[in-house]
């Protein structure tokens, strides 16, 4: 799993419409807020079919992670706004955050 994830952030990085942001603003919470809920979402959801704890945790750091990279993939496409890291690194904070307060709330 650390293979394919240094892999993909390997391939993205030579995006070559990046985004020309800062690291503050409306839309980097929503990159946030969005991210924690997909990651305490994912996370539930694999515990009801049944998967490990450990299973669970990783689906939905992984489902909500993948989420924030195929958004900033479209958004490098011509006509799109840009490859943003700024908005990649709310997305793993709001999925690390959204992973801790379901692990809180599980226990």
């Amino acid at each position: 799993m650390r293979f394919s994830f240094l892999l993909t952030v390997f391939l993205l990085s030579g995006c070559s419409h990046m985004a020309n942001d800062s690291w503050q603003g409306q839309d980097k919470a929503q990159h946030f807020i969005a991210s924690a809920m997909l990651s305490a979402a994912g996370n539930e959801y694999a515990q009801r079919q049944g998967f490990s704890h450990d299973r669970s945790a990783a689906f939905g750091l992984v489902f909500s992670v993948s989420l924030g990279a195929s958004k900033e993939l479209w958004d490098s496409r011509p006509a799109g706004s840009g490859w943003s890291w700024k908005d990649f690194a709310w997305d793993i904070a709001g999925a690390s955050t959204g992973y801790a307060l379901w692990q809180l709330a599980d226990h």
